[in-house]
């Protein structure tokens, strides 16, 4: 009755999960490097036969500890986890140091929910949806990850390559069949592996990380292999320009390099939400 009445009450429904799912996002987005790097530390010390860490260690998950404000250490208690409210009330600060939060946490809540918004507004309440908004979430926990640490983990790369074969044989992603969801993604992966391998042998440098290689194949798995040359074109062009801005602005990186995953994720986004054939036809290549 309500869906009748109101037919935007299922997109808002789906909007307010997407801002409880961005928050747990931004979780992810900081702990999930940090866990990889203790899972390293240890593997590293049981190979070369010491202790990695006491055997009292605290555990370290994406579920505890608790969160806490890194500058004091205040626990955060359930009202100041509002999404973007608990911000808003607390104007910005922690409520016990006062010391500034990061806008980053609310934009990442705000462009989760938007998103999840739009997928519900275009597929309604089908599979389809459902499987665009976890694709969604996906990209947006890549793109900050790897912009922050220059990391795509595999924990999230390989199932995305492997859920957009999986919704291609279930025939949840119109337009996309299950042989070209396979090319896609051994497209994607070859092809920047390739480019990786012949400017690593012309230059002596690693230009690129394997995390590209599997977030481009996702991306072929979800969008088949005819959407590969648009979506790096985009990637390409975006890329480009901002590592120019950044240049310009002496705000690169130390060792002067501009991850590519992130624009890998948003030329992802852009094709969901235009469709592959849009950037061609934006950059003037369509036939």
């Amino acid at each position: 009755m309500m869906l009748h009445v109101w037919p935007n009450a299922l997109p808002l429904l789906a909007g307010l999960i997407g801002l409880i799912v961005g928050s747990f996002l931004n979780v992810v987005i900081h702990r999930l490097p940090l866990m990889m790097e203790q899972q390293w530390a240890k593997e590293c010390a049981e190979f070369s036969g010491t202790n990695a860490e006491p055997e009292t260690a605290p555990v370290f998950s994406l579920a505890q500890p608790r969160s806490r404000c890194p500058h004091c250490g205040h626990p955060i208690a359930w009202h100041e986890n509002v999404p973007v409210l608990s911000y808003l009330f607390l104007r910005g600060k922690c409520s016990a140091c006062r010391v500034g939060i990061s806008v980053r946490y609310p934009l990442v809540e705000l462009v989760v929910g938007g998103l999840f918004y739009f997928c519900v507004s275009r597929w309604g309440g089908t599979s389809t949806a459902v499987v665009w908004c976890g694709f969604s979430a996906a990209l947006v926990t890549l793109a900050m990850i790897d912009w922050d640490t220059t990391l795509l983990p595999d924990d999230i790369t390989l199932p995305l390559v492997w859920s957009g074969m999986i919704v291609a044989a279930l025939q949840w992603n119109s337009g996309v069949s299950l042989s070209d969801a396979v090319w896609g993604a051994v497209g994607g992966y070859l092809s920047l592996w390739v480019v990786y391998w012949a400017f690593k042998l012309i230059t002596g440098k690693e230009g690129m990380g394997f995390g590209d290689f599997k977030l481009f194949a996702a991306l072929g798995a979800w969008f088949g292999w005819t959407a590969l040359v648009p979506i790096i074109l985009m990637a390409s062009v975006l890329g480009a320009v901002v590592g120019i801005a950044l240049k310009w602005s002496s705000k690169l990186r130390e060792g002067g390099y501009v991850p590519f995953g992130p624009f890998l994720a948003l030329a992802g986004l852009t094709a969901m939400f235009l469709g592959p054939q849009a950037i061609l036809r934006w950059a003037g290549l369509a036939l």
